[in-house]
């Protein structure tokens, strides 16, 4: 792929001691509400509820300089909100001729949706840049020099309950979409398949339709549940009792619930998919990959990573469907370099046992390379190390 990218994460008491608090603090290593700065007064969009007060405090982030010119931002973020707790993420740019935007919001979010509806915002749109669900967009020609990322955290006034921030993250790129991408020879991951529980979304075809049109739709909730158990995180069952227990992989519904986001409609916001992974104890966050080559390091180490792509059926043999946008998880290469996936959706059939499928390693470049800029979710405990940044570092 011919592009930039630029991942920055902030994830300990010194980084956030870089940014700017106002009424924020960091407790036990996580960013909290430490006192109310303003209150706000917020009413659900979504759903019918009364009118509820918050207090209010924000965190601001340093200026991200990434080094080139940037046309898309993807935010990220980690955090445990209680009941009566949520939180905001916006996003502000710099442009090169020094023009300053005004902040945009990429998400109003909680683990639940017993407080707020967890959803964008449509609709934000001006002579500076535009917010399509998960991205920001500078307008053609007026890229990004830099940009920063700003968290509010609230609570319902009278309560001293915190939501806990412990990730915030951005991703600035400049990709050229569209283009074919150069080919790579099989790198240090030939051979290398990752033992990662198989999920078809199928299984749930027609189920619970109100989240994002039932199974049929729920490529990214499911593969981030597939990520998730391969390292034995997750919901509990208490967490899930509410999925009608007749119904195999419960876990699957609970993930859609909670990754829905009710202004898109739907349950494939990449921030949201991240942010609920979070929920369980793993660092979680969107970036892109220039390369299966940089794919493969991530197998080496044993970390196998969601990705997203676009096909039709004649662009990558063997996924027996064509889809306009679709989330898949890649567990390893075969001897050859050939991508080997969890397929959430793989034939379309309702069977776990069909999910496993090895992809033309051109073919899947193209299908994930060309359409989304190489996007992908990393969701890895802590205690697990990455593989070596590169310079300019996406990771």
């Amino acid at each position: 792929m011919n592009g930039r990218i630029r991942f920055h994460g902030w994830t300990d008491p010194e980084d956030f001691g870089g940014g700017a608090h106002d009424g924020t603090a960091v407790r036990g290593g996580v960013l909290v509400l430490d006192r109310a700065t303003t209150t706000r007064q917020y009413v659900d969009p979504h759903q019918d509820r009364p009118p509820a007060t918050y207090d209010e405090a924000t965190w601001t982030s340093p200026d991200v300089v990434p080094g080139f010119a940037v046309t898309e931002v993807i935010p990220s973020w980690n955090a445990v909100t209680p009941s009566g707790t949520w939180l905001e993420v916006s996003v502000a740019g710099t442009t090169g001729v020094g023009v300053e935007t005004p902040w945009y919001v990429l998400g109003r979010w909680a683990e639940t949706d017993q407080d707020i509806s967890p959803a964008s915002l449509s609709c934000q749109k001006d002579e500076h840049a535009r917010v399509a669900v998960d991205v920001l967009t500078p307008e053609d020609g007026h890229p990004f020099a830099s940009y920063r990322l700003r968290v509010s955290l609230l609570r319902r006034t009278g309560s001293t309950a915190t939501p806990s921030v412990s990730l915030l993250g951005v991703m600035g790129s400049a990709v050229d979409l569209g283009l074919t991408p150069p080919s790579s020879a099989p790198g240090g991951a030939a051979g290398t398949v990752i033992d990662v529980p198989a999920y078809s979304q199928f299984v749930h075809r027609g189920r619970y339709l109100e989240w994002g049109g039932g199974g049929e739709a729920w490529c990214s909730p499911t593969s981030a549940t597939m990520l998730l158990e391969h390292w034995g995180r997750g919901p509990t069952p208490d967490e899930y009792a509410w999925v009608d227990p007749r119904l195999p992989d419960r876990v699957v519904p609970h993930a859609a619930r909670h990754t829905f986001d009710h202004d898109y409609r739907g349950a494939g916001n990449w921030s949201f998919s991240t942010a609920y992974a979070g929920r369980y104890g793993v660092r979680a966050y969107v970036t892109r990959l220039r390369s299966l080559t940089e794919m493969e390091q991530f197998v080496a180490a044993g970390i196998p990573l969601a990705a997203s792509v676009s096909f039709t059926r004649d662009e990558l043999h063997g996924a027996g469907y064509t889809t306009a946008g679709h989330l898949l998880t890649v567990v390893g290469f075969d001897a050859d370099g050939n991508v080997v996936c969890n397929d959430p959706a793989a034939h379309q059939l309702p069977d776990n046992a069909e999910v496993r499928t090895t992809f033309d390693r051109t073919q899947f470049a193209c299908a994930w390379q060309r359409p989304t800029g190489g996007i992908v979710y990393v969701i890895v405990p802590p205690e697990v190390d990455l593989p070596p940044r590169p310079a300019e570092a996406n990771w």
